[in-house]
């Protein structure tokens, strides 16, 4: 095969990327009412509240509301899929893989895969309101995905463990 030919192959190849795809899930709709979000209490050890935002069309992630009251965290945690918060109201900080990173209003927190993580509200008065976007769907539909929890656990505390290692400095 000449390299003219290897180039019309690969030409060939990106026009057939450029195809749509077929769009699935066109009964769901396309704005979803903040007044019909539904509200819980994960059932363990994850106080925080959350709000999956169900009915959407998409096929690879899922997002939800998160709020984490005054004072309070969410629970120490780890999975495989990827997740940004992005941080709508309120202040505080993160432990991500032995790290502690500050955030606030405006700000987007990334937890890459298999990290152990908790996140913290600083504020003794006002609650922390985060929208998590996740790619949970897209593992779940390969069968990978995976969530553990270790509750009120610190970082600390898994090093202690020795469950984990303690993160280099640098």
């Amino acid at each position: 095969m000449s390299q003219h030919d290897d180039l019309d192959a690969f030409r060939a190849d990106i026009a057939e990327q450029r195809l749509p795809l077929p769009r699935g899930n066109t009964d769901a709709t396309m704005v979803i009412r903040g007044a019909d979000v539904e509200w819980y209490t994960p059932k363990g050890t994850n106080p925080s509240h959350l709000a999956p935002i169900l009915g959407t069309p998409m096929k690879t992630f899922e997002l939800f509301l998160q709020e984490i009251p005054a004072g309070g965290s969410s629970d120490m945690q780890q999975h495989h899929h990827e997740a940004v918060h992005c941080v709508i109201s309120g202040s505080g900080y993160s432990e991500i893989g032995g790290r502690r990173w500050e955030w606030g209003a405006g700000d987007f927190v990334c937890v890459p895969p298999m990290e152990w993580h908790r996140h913290y509200n600083a504020s003794p008065t006002e609650t922390v309101r985060m929208l998590l976007v996740e790619n949970t769907r897209l593992l779940s539909a390969l069968g990978l995905n995976y969530r553990a929890s270790e509750g009120f656990t610190t970082y600390e505390d898994l090093i202690a463990s020795g469950r984990v290692q303690r993160p280099k400095q640098g």
